[in-house]
């Protein structure tokens, strides 16, 4: 007979390790606690108690195995799996998933192009999605990333009436990135400007690297070149 696994609650913890049940259990002695009133029954060979369960159309679940004598609930072991199977399923439903999307820039990028690209951010975010804004640099252009920093500026009072600057830009090897989140930022597109002019330039720490999530898709101006990230983040 297989083995489960489950969560059940044993003195205020949850049990998740593998449980044996019924013909499972080694113990010649068994401590049995009724599940449907939370009553100790008693110390009773492993047989007999079984039995108990047996005569009750319900399972001998072993819950505290390291307990000396193991500990056993007498229980609907097919019930209880059913119902967790179900609240799972409910949570999974209950859960959302953010796509981080992804907009690459060059600092020369023509403002006509970057206005166009801005228009598929604004609908991201009306979607709910986050959105990275990264310029790239390339060669010596990395030297003038005040270029860079000005568009992210610009960028973010743009769209200050539905993006909130959640990370003010930060270098990534030879890229600058801002995150953006929907909902509009508090106090409008001067303080969402002066969140981005305000950053000092320097490279990002590891805290800030993890608290970046990843992108779930890349759309690129006509000039970057960049590969493409694929993942997601998923929020209660």
């Amino acid at each position: 007979m297989p083995q489960f696994k489950c969560d059940l609650i044993f003195g205020g913890k949850p049990i998740t390790d593998r449980l044996r049940v019924n013909e499972q259990i080694r113990a010649r002695e068994v401590r049995v606690i009724d599940d449907a009133t939370g009553k100790q029954l008693g110390l009773f060979p492993t047989r007999e108690a079984v039995a108990m369960a047996r005569e009750r159309n319900l399972d001998l679940v072993e819950v505290a195995p390291n307990a000396n004598p193991p500990v056993c609930r007498i229980m609907d072991y097919g019930k209880y799996q059913y119902e967790r199977t179900k609240k799972e399923r409910e949570a999974r439903k209950s859960q959302k998933v953010i796509e981080v999307k992804e907009i690459r820039i060059r600092p020369k990028t023509a403002l006509y192009h970057v206005g166009f690209k801005m228009n598929r951010v604004r609908d991201w975010l009306k979607k709910g999605n986050k959105v990275k804004i990264r310029i790239l640099f390339r060669a010596r252009e990395i030297t003038h990333s005040q270029l860079g920093r000005d568009t992210l500026e610009e960028i973010a009072g743009d769209l200050a009436d539905i993006a909130t600057v959640e990370q003010a830009p930060l270098m990534d090897g030879k890229s600058l990135v801002m995150l953006l989140g929907p909902g509009a930022h508090k106090g409008g597109a001067e303080a969402a400007r002066r969140a981005v002019r305000n950053v000092r330039m320097r490279p990002p720490s590891g805290e800030q690297i993890a608290a970046m999530p990843a992108s779930t898709s890349v759309e690129e101006a006509d000039d970057a070149t960049e590969g493409t990230e694929v993942t997601s983040e998923t929020v209660a």
